[in-house]
């Protein structure tokens, strides 16, 4: 049982260092299993989802060396064509890419139904449709994705997504990797994340070109060789910090990031009236008083990300005037709504509709993380917030944002970290 208690109210001045884009990380892990050879892997997240990604590796046989917190090198050259253990698979949304990784590498594979945070139905029928084009036989049995490739291998093809989908992109690019000929992934998500995985691929002896655009060309190769890799920062991390500063008030710089990659998020908080100052690998936030309403609609990137809603929603929540979310990509994505609203928010959710009519003031209470980003909003609100504010179910907030406590009291931030027993290991030592 994890929860963080914070006592609002206090602004936020100092600077903030950006760790490694999870969303990457979460990529290339499972794709070192494509790699006969030491990958060494620099500026890796050190998250929950990170080290049970590393676990599931371990069990299968790889071989993991930690250099520090955020530097570790995976050798997979020796690692089982096995089953990868099913209580550990349904822990992670993204232990779906094992489904390519193992294909590629083994010619067939078996991975459980995939786990992570419930914001509603995310199918991987996008998935199945590329492992098939490229020639696989898919199979869901008892819980369980199962792939084949044919006797003669994987053979590239064309395959056009109906729905823009992050992780089909990035899961069929590790699947047509060590194919025959050439694969073309049109309609393809153009995130930054989905660039980091094939510039690592490419780093390994990939040929993948066109990462970042609508179509992603991958031109088989025979083998993959180990190398250096360093991941990006995360895009969703310093936009979480950043509305962080512009709701809690302050000058906070948010150091590490790539400015290009934050244009949507920069813009919207401009919009809303927090000053904002772009710089080679920074961005400094300070705040002008009370925010300004405003609109947004998540969208497929460049657009407005969905994995951000969230926490700007706790901006407009205290911003003057009636501000619209309409979220463009998930079902069942507001439910962090009603934990704000018992902050004293006023937001009404109708489907995929939010309208909040801003409050001059949030006041402390108990609520939960429904999930990673939900639960990054009540970090936000607890900030901003009168009195504590005692966040329950914290755990989901620590599979995405490494070290946040430190992180946040470094600028001034009053929160705390207390992990107690659940009542079931309480019954159990008695």
């Amino acid at each position: 049982m994890l929860k963080y208690v914070i006592r609002g109210g206090k602004p936020l001045r100092g600077t903030i260092l950006i760790s490694g884009a999870k969303n990457a990380a979460v990529g290339i892990l499972p794709a070192t299993l494509l790699v006969k050879g030491v990958c060494r892997i620099e500026n890796v997240p050190d998250i929950s989802d990170i080290r049970l990604l590393l676990q599931i590796l371990d069990e299968m046989g790889a071989s993991i060396r930690r250099f520090s917190a955020n530097v570790i090198e995976v050798d997979c050259t020796n690692v089982r064509d096995s089953v990868a253990p099913i209580e550990l698979v349904r822990r992670i949304r993204a232990s779906y890419y094992l489904i390519g990784a193992q294909l590629g590498r083994f010619g067939h594979a078996k991975v459980a139904l995939p786990g992570g945070c419930n914001f509603g139905p995310r199918p991987i029928d996008q998935h199945i449709k590329g492992f098939e084009a490229i020639g696989a036989k898919v199979e869901l049995i008892n819980g369980y994705v199962c792939a084949e490739a044919p006797a003669a291998g994987l053979s590239g093809a064309r395959v056009n997504l109906d729905v823009v989908s992050v992780g089909a992109t990035m899961n069929i690019m590790i699947g047509a990797v060590l194919a025959n000929g050439t694969t073309y992934i049109e309609n393809a998500a153009k995130e930054p994340h989905i660039v980091d995985l094939a510039n690592f691929l490419n780093a390994m002896g990939a040929k993948i070109s066109g990462a970042g655009t609508d179509v992603i060309k991958i031109r088989g190769v025979r083998a993959l060789h180990g190398g250096s890799y360093s991941i990006i920062p995360d895009q969703i991390e310093a936009g979480t910090y950043m509305a962080a500063a512009a709701a809690a008030g302050g000058d906070v710089t948010v150091q590490n990031l790539i400015p290009k990659h934050m244009e949507c998020i920069t813009a919207k908080l401009r919009e809303m009236g927090a000053k904002i100052t772009e710089y080679e690998d920074a961005i400094r936030v300070v705040s002008t008083g009370r925010l300004r309403r405003a609109n947004i609609k998540t969208m497929p990137y460049p657009g407005f990300p969905t994995d951000m809603q969230s926490q700007v929603g706790v901006c407009m929540a205290i911003a003057r005037g009636t501000s619209i979310i309409t979220e463009g990509i998930y079902d069942n994505r507001f439910r962090y709504c009603f934990e704000l609203n018992r902050m004293g928010a006023s937001i009404q959710v109708d489907n995929k509709v939010a309208v909040i009519d801003g409050v001059e003031k949030l006041h402390g209470c108990s609520v939960k993380a429904c999930d990673l980003r939900a639960g990054a909003a009540m970090v936000i609100a607890g900030l901003v917030a009168d009195g504590t504010t005692t966040i329950e179910d914290a755990h989901y907030i620590e599979r995405g944002y490494e070290a946040m406590i430190e992180k946040l009291r470094g600028i001034g931030a009053d929160i705390s970290r207390i992990e107690t027993p659940s009542q079931d290991n309480v019954r159990t030592a008695g």
